[in-house]
């Protein structure tokens, strides 16, 4: 049974153009950092490095957005939405400026992993998320949760050719330029997410008044958000395994670099369909079987991927088929914690389940690489992804989808 939701708070915007404008924010955000991995060989080769340095760079970049995402949520439940999406699309900016020129390891990790990491924190598809939760009528919410998703992916298939085609005719440094002058976008279209500042306005039927201290304190003593936590860690490591070393396994495997950044455009196309159709799984069955579903079948076309010859047909495939599992996460997931918890927190408590998501990145891109160097090849963490798929889908299984007491025994 869904919760009874706060209503939204008063917008000066129609619904419509706050979902078209979250929408752009969501692709021209998630775009660059889907292609990430289209980065690692050319740079790598020019700057003589292994692939454990690009890696780590992509580990801390996942592992910091992680870590911020709670606290840029919190500022936006607490501040408003707008400076939050502007100060990160600048931090963003400038960290694609920074590992465009950087010529040491240092300069990677400082560009590509700290100020991308915060950058994404600050103005990636998870604060969009919190604004729709605040701005848009009830019966938006689930669609416009994955709707919100999918233009995130839709990014993802959309950047990739763009960045193979830049990266042929003006180079990787240049490319990432491009990518940098691009984010600039997301600052005019984020004056119609503004939400209001928390205060005496602050949503009356969430039950009393809490501080953030008491509302962290009460999800994580709820066990259904503790195990909804723990299983989004095996998203983020499968997601950023994939993305950052999907290309050079395909061209370790004899497939020409083409081939790689086409697997992830196909993955984000695939991937607007999975999050669109998750978003409306979501108000017609319980979220919980939609996560368990969606975590073994990743499992299964993870391990059906890898023990198949490579070749253009099996990674188009692959592409397709983890491609609509991808983010489909994000809709049911979103969508139970304002069922527990309400939207008054939402961004900041949906940010502390993503923190376990790009813990699971980091590890997933770090172990990627550090295996690579230490075995030769990918198979390890390919088989780890598996197991981790099958134990999340049995995660996700007891969870109870029903809010929590303050709001459960609020009067109708």
């Amino acid at each position: 049974m869904s919760a009874p939701a706060a209503a939204p708070r008063p917008s000066r915007v129609a619904p419509e153009i706050v979902i078209a404008a979250g929408c752009l924010i969501a692709l021209v955000t998630f775009g660059p950092r889907a292609s990430a991995g289209l980065f690692q060989v050319p740079m790598t080769t020019d700057y003589g490095w292994g692939r454990d340095v690009f890696g780590l760079a992509i580990a801390i970049q996942n592992l910091l957005w992680g870590v911020g995402q709670p606290f840029a949520g919190a500022i936006a439940d607490r501040f408003g939405t707008v400076r939050v999406l502007i100060g990160g699309a600048l931090l963003y900016a400038a960290g694609l400026l920074v590992m465009a020129w950087a010529s040491t390891p240092a300069m990677l990790h400082i560009g590509g992993g700290i100020l991308i990491g915060f950058g994404l924190a600050g103005a990636s598809f998870n604060l969009v998320l919190g604004a729709f939760g605040k701005l848009l009528p009830e019966e938006w919410r689930p669609m416009a949760f994955g709707m919100g998703t999918a233009a995130g992916s839709f990014g993802q298939f959309l950047f990739p050719p763009i960045g193979n085609a830049l990266i042929s005719a003006v180079g990787w440094q240049d490319a990432l330029v491009w990518f940098a002058a691009i984010m600039l976008i997301v600052l005019p279209l984020s004056l119609a997410l503004a939400t209001r500042a928390q205060g005496a306005g602050a949503a009356k039927d969430e039950g009393p008044k809490q501080s953030i201290a008491q509302a962290l304190a009460e999800a994580f003593r709820h066990r259904s958000y503790v195990l909804l936590v723990t299983g989004f860690f095996t998203c983020g490591f499968q997601l950023a395994f994939i993305t950052a070393h999907l290309p050079a396994y395909l061209k370790d495997a004899g497939l020409s670099a083409s081939i790689g950044g086409w697997t992830l455009a196909v993955i984000g196309l695939a991937n607007a369909v999975g999050s669109l159709g998750a978003g409306w799984l979501s108000t017609r069955m319980p979220k919980r079987y939609i996560l368990a579903w969606i975590y073994l079948g990743r499992a299964v076309a993870i391990a059906a991927f890898i023990l198949m010859p490579a070749s253009p047909a099996s990674a188009i495939l692959f592409g397709i088929t983890i491609g609509l599992l991808w983010l489909s996460t994000v809709p049911p997931t979103s969508a139970l914690v304002m069922v527990m918890f309400g939207t008054r927190y939402m961004a900041m408590l949906y940010g502390f389940a993503f923190f376990s998501h790009q813990l699971g990145g980091f590890f997933g891109v770090w172990l990627g690489g550090i295996l690579y160097e230490a075995t030769g090849g990918y198979a390890l963490v390919w088989w780890l992804s598996v197991a981790l798929g099958i134990a999340s889908a049995l995660i996700n299984l007891p969870i109870v989808e029903k809010p929590v007491a303050r709001l459960a025994a609020k009067p109708a």
